[in-house]
């Protein structure tokens, strides 16, 4: 016989950086503090707690969701591999984890109760508490973002200004007068060398 239960908690970080350090095994041995194996791809074979745990990725969606067998060195040859489902959404704060825990043998109830705040929630915040600065580098995108959105910002003015020349130069045209000459100087690397006397 199995159950199944669910928990859900804040942890302080934004959701990519949860999933990306669950699905990487040196981020999720270093958010635990026990070595893990882990891997990005669907039907990967992945382990935790020094390999007290072991499953396989069974559903993944980039940033938002994490299902993967699971299993402990506890399960009897009789028990079928439990299910985790990992759901991931932000909040003010950083990151609502919603942890579904199915088909877990009616003998494990300490996963419920202790066993997932323990050894997950508990250090995860710790460990993503001490990593803020750099995950606000890597995920907030306080650096190159800016500067990308910074050129982007310039690029989008040069064409609309562009499009305004253009036009004026076809109300001219169609008006039968000339446009308008520029009244900004000529770039220095245009302009003529001074004739030497």
């Amino acid at each position: 016989m199995s159950y199944s239960f669910t928990l859900t908690d804040i942890i302080p970080a934004p959701p990519a950086a949860v999933y990306d350090a669950w699905l990487h095994s040196r981020g999720h041995t270093e958010m635990t503090g026990n070595k893990a194996t882990q891997s990005p791809r669907i039907g990967a074979k992945v382990s935790a707690w020094g390999g007290y745990i072991s499953g396989q990725n069974l559903e993944l969606v980039p940033g938002r969701r994490i299902v993967q067998s699971w299993r402990t060195t506890k399960f009897t040859d009789a028990d079928p591999d439990s299910k985790i489902s990992v759901t991931l959404r932000p909040v003010p704060g950083g990151t609502r984890i919603t942890l579904r825990h199915s088909r877990v043998p009616n003998s494990h109830t300490g996963y419920e109760h202790g066993g997932w705040q323990d050894h997950y929630f508990k250090p995860m915040k710790v460990y993503f508490t001490k990593q803020a600065a750099r995950l606000n580098r890597k995920y907030s995108g306080t650096k190159k973002p800016r500067a990308k959105v910074g050129a982007a910002a310039r690029t989008e003015a040069g064409r609309a200004k562009a499009a305004n020349r253009a036009k004026a130069a076809r109300r001219a045209k169609a008006s039968g007068r000339k446009p308008a000459k520029s009244l900004s100087p000529r770039p220095r690397w245009t302009r003529r060398p001074a004739r030497r006397r």
